[in-house]
């Protein structure tokens, strides 16, 4: 039984914003995302009008990136032994407390490097059970059929909130960052209310005790899978090589001879063409060629990322990044639903976790690397390199992972999403 069971306004012909359990959870992506992005865009702009330093942008990243790798197995475990919406209850609950102790902080003029450093972790931390409570829970608000549509929908949810969110926070800096942090703590307020509206119902949850084998099993069961392997590892290294997030002040202050509102809407452009793209694969899913798709938009991110790097004029510079957002939804929507309907229940969160290492490395370690080519390359040789190499490892890939390349459904025939490989 799933809580899409027990939701009576749930079946395959309701609409999927009309099924209660699934409209609340995706109220509270789009709450959290968006407080999440504004706090971003503040941490961002103050580390560097406080060291002017590219390093230091690429500090803020792998900040976040190293709690989230060392805790991404325990939190596996967490997820998969309690709750995944009490979880990630609490999770919310912390980052609105971190949002408004940094409010006041810039409001007494006392946040430091250090202090954003320290956040930074604080923040990698907490996403280590956000990601994978947030992806094993989605498969038990909708049916396996829904489970495409819903992943395109959810993901469209978060675009959505990652436009509005930096474009928010860039307007709402001209009155301080201590204005943006308390926009993000009411954000994520919000993304408690929706989440307390849905009940905590255990699904299948693992009653195994801690030890090695349950903590690496995650890791085990994605091995003996090479095509949900190649999706992840596909994903980590294009995104780790081909990202510029974390280059976005030097590309708004220095190349476009812009401010804080040009940053928002360069944070904001990926997201416009992801959300489009999500509209378009929410009504007509993917039914065939799925590795080509894949392995295609992830080719056509390569080239996007290489036309911002050499841009110099802010429209040619957002409709890449529209472009690169575009392909990057149609390798989300492939991956993650590769990765949920091959996974049992009692290992979602463990799956899932090893997956948000494997996006976690791509951007948050993509920030750093980003940081440091930039510090020795200069910015627009780091971008334009990481969009090659990018290419580069799409043409790897259809030589390492031939099933990747060559799969056609989605869920392929001898799929069994809820029975075996349970630890």
């Amino acid at each position: 039984m799933t809580l899409a069971d027990d939701d009576p306004t749930t079946d395959e012909n309701t609409p999927l914003l009309m099924q209660r359990q699934f409209r609340n959870f995706w109220l509270a992506r789009i709450a959290s995302t968006a407080a999440g992005q504004m706090m971003m865009v503040a941490l961002g702009w103050q580390m560097y009008e406080l060291t002017g330093s590219a390093w230091d942008l690429g500090l803020v990243g792998l900040a976040q990136f190293l709690p989230a790798l060392a805790l991404a197995l325990p939190a596996g475990h967490v997820v998969d032994r309690h709750d995944r919406s009490r979880v990630l209850m609490a999770v919310l609950v912390l980052q609105a407390l971190a949002a408004a102790v940094l409010g006041l902080a810039s409001h007494q003029q006392v946040v430091s490097r250090e202090a954003v450093l320290a956040v930074s972790v604080l923040l990698g931390g907490l996403r280590a059970f956000q990601m994978p409570a947030s992806q094993a829970m989605l498969p038990q608000l909708v049916g396996q059929t829904l489970l495409p549509r819903a992943l395109a929908l959810s993901s469209g949810a978060v675009q959505a909130a990652i436009i509005v969110g930096p474009a928010v926070g860039g307007l709402v800096f001209a009155l301080g960052a201590q204005a943006v942090y308390a926009f993000s703590a009411a954000g994520f307020a919000a993304a408690c209310v929706a989440m307390s509206r849905v009940p905590p119902r255990p699904l299948a949850l693992s009653t195994q005790p801690l030890s090695w084998d349950t903590l690496l099993a995650g890791l085990a069961f994605i091995r003996r899978r090479p095509v949900v392997l190649g999706a992840m590892s596909l994903d980590l290294f294009a995104v780790l090589l081909g990202g510029a997030t974390a280059l976005l002040p030097v590309f708004a202050r220095d190349m476009l001879q812009a401010g804080p509102l040009a940053l928002g809407l360069l944070r904001s452009a990926p997201a416009v063409g992801a959300l489009l793209m999500s509209v378009v694969l929410a009504h007509v899913p993917i039914q065939r060629r799925a590795g080509h798709w894949l392995l295609g938009a992830v080719g056509l991110y390569g080239v996007a990322m290489i036309v911002f790097g050499l841009s110099t004029a802010v429209w040619l510079s957002l409709l890449a990044l529209v472009i690169s957002g575009a392909a990057d939804m149609v390798s989300v929507v492939i991956r993650q639903t590769l990765v949920q309907l091959e996974t049992p229940d009692a290992m979602r969160g463990r799956v899932s976790a090893v997956n948000s290492v494997f996006i976690g490395a791509s951007n948050q370690l993509g920030e750093f690397e980003s940081g440091v080519t930039a510090a020795w390359w200069g910015a627009v040789a780091s971008v334009v390199a990481g969009g090659v190499g990018t290419m580069v490892v799409v043409g790897v890939w259809f030589r390492l992972f031939p099933a990747l390349a060559g799969r056609d459904q989605l869920v392929a025939p001898e799929a069994h999403p809820s029975g075996g490989d349970r630890v």
